[in-house]
Formats: structure tokens, sequence, C-alpha cells
């Protein structure tokens, strides 16, 4: 399929920086860092890299397949300014938080700061849907291109995943679905994506974002750009969110929320159908995923890509073979009577809350890095927890949180590693219950990232269910 055939044209490009401005300063080699680096030699910038770690990023740089003639450290605060003044432009990688002197410097000297998002925009006008919000950005944005390939529009997807969109605009394909951070949107000019989805608003990175309402400013950046023809979808009645689109010059959609299925939003669920813009698309018994908040998702996807030119056979195929992603609440295994459940990409207490729902009485491990967020919300999630096995750093957060629940808190205990809290939890689970791997925080004290914890994991329930299994075995042979 064309992209003519879209519901959306190819947007007239426009320019942040140009080949003849001058250099571009990359700060940050990290996967996005030297994709940008290397989409702007691509199209003939002259590039300067700086880091905090030059030698690390000299190898990154190597991996990468860049051929690099200055690789600066940015620690160096003379040294940074005056590549800032050279520079026509500031390109930091999503991961540089705004305390980076770069930002500092580059505004005293008025050079302008350009975002992943705005370089691809700059080079490519094909259609973006683009989505954000606290949790469920992974999740959406893979429906949302699914179901567009299901349709004969080819999509892919990019940004805050193992491919940033400088990289996928070499694609053929007909659009893309960027799942945009609020690192990533914080300083856009130009993105403007057809279709944009905030999904939730709760705290997150705060300990890159000053406060929680930088958070949320950067969150509504997806909108800021988009003309009357494009489209904005929103929880409906979310009093985070709902008040942003007042003034934005986009079409207003709206989708059930996680807290409000019944809600009368443009996609909604009424007598146990998923309803989109009047109409029955699939029975809610026959999706996979039937938690709340694995609802709100179907529906905001449901929206996003009906609104992109999706078909509605489209739409309901997507859905219906939908059984989620590694480490988002998804099955590790069953040991005895004991289920378990690995949602390590749960790093905040709203998405580790959200979880909860729907289990009674569940074991929940918890903890990790924090990320400067009120782990005493973790203790909205009581109702559906008996035991609490805290890990990490911040295992007296967690345990704390849970204490302040007194006398009626649940049964706390401490692990020092994950093959410790499987044991622990699973004892504490029989003879027959749930445990939940849902740590609402960040996992670089003991891991270098979501992914490694979910999977170690995994190997525990797997290494756990060897040894009860082998047990069983001894005993019946006796």
């Amino acid at each position: 399929m064309s992209v003519s055939a879209l519901r959306f044209a190819d947007r007239p490009l426009r320019s942040v920086v140009g080949p003849e401005d001058g250099p571009v300063l990359v700060v940050g080699m990290g996967v996005t860092g030297c994709a940008v680096a290397r989409a702007l030699a691509a199209h003939g910038h002259e590039v300067i890299v700086a880091d905090d770690r030059p030698d690390r990023a000299t190898r990154a740089a190597e991996m990468a397949g860049l051929t690099l003639t200055e690789v600066h450290d940015s620690t160096e605060v003379g040294l940074l300014s005056s590549l800032v003044i050279r520079a026509a432009a500031v390109a930091p990688a999503p991961g540089v938080p705004p305390r980076h002197p770069c930002y500092r410097l580059a505004d005293a000297s008025s050079t302008p700061v350009v975002s992943e998002l705005d370089l691809a925009a700059q080079w490519d006008g094909r259609p973006v849907a683009a989505v954000t919000g606290t949790n469920g950005k992974t999740t959406v944005t893979t429906l949302i291109e699914r179901m567009l390939n299901r349709s004969g529009i080819s999509a892919a997807a990019a940004g805050n995943t193992d491919v940033a969109l400088v990289d996928a605009i070499s694609e053929d394909v007909d659009t893309f679905v960027v799942e945009a951070s609020s690192f990533r949107l914080c300083r856009t000019r130009l993105f403007a994506p057809a279709v944009a989805v905030w999904l939730n608003l709760a705290p997150d990175h705060l300990d890159w974002h000053p406060d929680f309402g930088d958070y949320a400013a950067c969150k509504a950046r997806i909108w800021a750009h988009q003309g009357p023809g494009d489209v904005a979808v929103a929880p409906y009645g979310d009093p985070g969110i709902g008040p942003r689109t007042a003034g934005i010059e986009a079409r207003n959609v709206t989708f059930a929320a996680a807290d409000a299925l019944g809600a009368p939003a443009d996609v909604r669920f009424e007598a146990g159908m998923l309803m989109a813009f009047g109409s029955p698309l699939v029975d809610v018994a026959a999706l996979p995923r039937k938690r709340p908040h694995d609802l709100s998702n179907a529906a905001a996807a449901t929206a996003a890509a009906l609104e992109m030119g999706a078909s509605a056979d489209a739409v309901v195929a997507g859905l219906r073979s939908f059984a989620g992603l590694a480490h988002r609440l998804a099955f590790a295994g069953r040991v005895g009577g004991v289920s378990f459940y690995d949602d390590s990409k749960a790093t905040a207490p709203h998405a580790t809350v959200a979880a909860l729902t729907g289990f009674s009485d569940a074991i929940l491990i918890a903890g990790g890095r924090n990320k400067g967020l009120d782990l005493s919300d973790l203790a909205e999630a009581a109702a559906h927890v008996r035991g609490v096995v805290a890990i990490g750093e911040s295992a007296d957060a967690v345990i704390g949180s849970f204490g302040r629940l007194r006398p009626h808190h649940p049964e706390m205990r401490r692990a020092d590693s994950m093959p410790e809290a499987v044991e622990l939890a699973y004892r504490m689970a029989l003879p027959a219950g749930d445990v939940v791997l849902s740590p609402g925080c960040a996992s670089f004290d003991w891991y270098s990232s979501y992914r490694d914890r979910g999977q170690h994991f995994i190997a525990s329930v797997t290494e756990l269910r060897v040894r009860h299994d082998e047990l069983a075995q001894r005993e019946g042979q006796q």
C-alpha cells in the first residue's frame, strides 16, 4: 500500500539545522546518540561528539560503525562551553538529564538544542503515530504497529525502543509508530505526529526531571506542534491530562481509562464489548489480556490505529492475537500450586499498583533503585497482596510503605538476591497462590536493565521448579 492510501499525507519538510549552518554537537553516545551521530553524518553534517566517559563513547562509536575525529570529555565544562559555542546546534541523547551543563551552556549562547525526533521530522515527512504515557507505551506502540501492518499499511516501530527514529526512517515503510518518552519530547520544535496518544500520567523519572510538573509538561509536548488535521488521543475524564487538550489545535479523541472503562469515551467498553465510535468491535471475553490496564491499552491502540486508517477487521485480529510482551505481567511458570508472573517493566509504583489489580492475596516482590519517587504509593496495592518480599537498594522504603498500614499490613520479608526472593515468595504463597515480580523501582542496583532483572527472575523460577520436581520425585520413590 502506498502512503497515499493512508488517512494522512506526507508532511512538508522543515529544518531545525542544516549542514551549511555548521557542526552539530552530539552529547552522549548511547544507542540513540550513536544513531543521531550516524544519521547527521549521512545527511552531510559535520559532527562533534562529547560524552561524560569519552573512552566508552569511542568504543560505542566504533561498535556502531562510526568513524569520529573528535570525541571530547563533556565533564570539562570549559571545553564543553567552547564546543557549544562552536556548534550550530546541540543534540543531547535522551538519557542526558536536564541538569547536564550542555543545556545551560546552549541556552546561554542561544545555540539551539535539537531532539532526535525533530531531526527525523526534518528529514522525513511520512505520517507518524506517537505514543507517550507513564505506563503502557511499548504495549500500545506494538499493538498499533501490528494493527496497521495487518491492514496492509506497512509500519515500523521506533523511538524509545531498540530502534531510534532517525534510523527507522531509512526503512521502506508507509508510516512509523513512535514510542515517545518525556526525555525525547521535552525539547521538540518540529515533531508533529498525525496521531498522538497520551495514555496516562503518574509520577515517574523524578531523578531526571526537576519535578512532576516538568515531567507532565514534557509529556504534553506530544501535542504541541499538531495542526487542525491531526488527532490527539487522550483518556476520557483524566484530571491530569484532559485539561491539557483545551489549547491544542488537533481534534480530540477519547478512550476508556483503566479506572473508568465504562465511561462514555469514543472508544469504550459496554455490555462486555469493545465499542469504537458507536460500533461494536470485539467481545472482551475473546481477548487474551483482560485486566483493567490491558483493556485501557487496547482501547487506546484501537483509537489510534483506526484514526491512522487501519481496518476494523485488522484491529480486532490484532487484539485477539496479542498475548502481551515480555516482562509486562507475563506468566513465568508454575511451581506446585504457585503461579509466578514477571512484571519487571513496572519501574514505578503506579505501574505496580495497576499490575496487581485483579489479583487477590498475591505475594509481591518489589524494590530496586528508586527514581526519586514516593514509594509510599505502593501501599495502594495492599488490598491485593498478603505478603511482600523487599529487594534491592529501596528495600527499607518498600517495607516502610506497607508497614504504615499497621496493624493490618501484609507479611513482609527481605531478600538479598533474586533466587532468595523467589524462594521466600514461594513459601509465603503456599499451598496455592500467585507471586508477582512488579518492582515499582528501576533495576540499576542489581542489573543493567529491567530485561536482565526479568530474565533472572524467570531463571530463578525455573531453578526452583527443577528443585521442587526433583524433591517430589525422590519422595515418590521412597
